[in-house]
């Protein structure tokens, strides 16, 4: 299993298919597929049977929803100015507390741009 750089909440932009430089939110992240689902993009149609739940209302019909998208088709948008960037790390150094109330230090990974250099 890869280890994904794009988060739920994260802006991305399409870089290849038929949604071509379409920007929208991250819903959800898939990573054991290494797919996740944009808002908005790839878009698709679901036939689900007529059926009738406990308050007695109808269900089924065209629903219309989103279908993953491979993460390599995707870049997210650097918040700096709004353009598409890779995701590089930087280790950074914090200080914990353990649960007796003593600290030490340890080192966190910190997702930036690569075009800018700032915190994404």
């Amino acid at each position: 299993m890869a280890i994904l750089s794009i988060r739920k909440g994260d802006t991305v932009q399409i870089i290849t298919g038929k949604d071509r430089g379409v920007k929208g939110k991250v819903i959800e992240v898939l990573p054991d597929a290494e797919r996740i689902i944009v808002e908005g993009v790839n878009r698709i149609k679901k036939h689900a049977k007529v059926g009738q739940n406990a308050a007695g209302a109808k269900t089924g019909g065209i629903i219309t929803t989103e279908a993953p998208i491979h993460v390599s088709n995707v870049m997210i948008i650097d918040p700096e100015d709004g353009r598409p960037t890779r995701i590089g790390f930087r280790k950074e150094k914090v200080e914990k507390r353990r649960p007796d109330g003593s600290t030490y230090q340890a080192e966190r990974s910190v997702r930036i741009s690569r075009r800018t250099g700032k915190d994404i």
